[in-house]
């Protein structure tokens, strides 16, 4: 009987915490969907610029490559959280604050960039050289081989990239509530650890594991509607 009154007593605190819980889903869902658009705007060219400025690239260029690829290694080298308080002062200077989900955003969207731009060239390089061969065969500049050919045969592998970025997103979302950003990672760790809350904290642990499973299914989806071999 105590054991049923307990288990009750979790759900309702549950029942009880649920427009937070919903507030904090929200908040990951702001994050994700500014800094991921803005994270593929930048690192697309970024990793295109390293495909073709590499040693046996498009278009070969040491000391572009060694400047582009030592900034890429530079911001991914960084832990996150360090990452979050080494620029907490451009934040404040983009946003106008350096506290709050909209802030956050700036050091995940710098993050995420150089960890897709690293990807985007690797997609690339897994284009067959037959492809890249043909195409400049036909008489396709550089940047047409580029934008054309070789982006839309890499479409697959990119897609499943930021399929992996973005559920990175949602446990980052646990270290934003260091800056005020919330988030459903944060709101796992407020009750769980912080408060001893576990029925909250299971139930947390489930959305997360929901969330990131419709996030990888979403992005199956993608990439075979992508490859044309499938």
């Amino acid at each position: 009987m105590a054991e049923t009154a307990g288990l009750g007593a979790e759900l309702a605190r549950v029942v009880d915490v649920l427009p937070e819980m919903g507030a904090a889903l929200g908040e990951t869902a702001l994050m994700v969907a500014i800094a991921v658009p803005l994270a593929v705007l930048v690192a697309v060219p970024l990793g295109m610029l390293m495909y073709a400025t590499r040693p046996g690239g498009l278009a070969p260029s040491p000391l572009v490559y060694r400047a582009v690829n030592t900034v890429v290694n530079v911001v991914r080298s960084f832990p996150f959280i360090i990452l979050l308080i080494a620029m907490i002062p451009i934040t404040r200077l983009v946003v106008g604050t350096s506290l709050g989900t909209v802030a956050v955003t700036v050091p995940l969207t710098v993050n995420a960039a150089a960890y897709l731009a690293r990807f985007v060239e690797q997609n690339l390089l897994q284009v067959p050289l037959g492809v890249v061969e043909a195409a400049r065969s036909l008489g396709a500049g550089k940047v047409r081989t580029l934008w054309s050919v070789l982006l839309v045969e890499a479409r697959p592998a990119l897609a499943g990239s930021i399929t992996i970025m973005v559920v990175s997103f949602i446990s980052y979302s646990a270290i934003a509530g260091l800056a005020g950003g919330g988030g459903i990672g944060d709101f796992a760790i407020r009750y769980g650890y912080y408060r001893y809350e576990t029925g909250v904290m299971v139930a947390t642990v489930v959305v997360i594991i929901v969330l990131v499973q419709l996030v990888q299914a979403a992005g199956t989806l993608t990439v075979r509607r992508l490859d044309k071999r499938l």
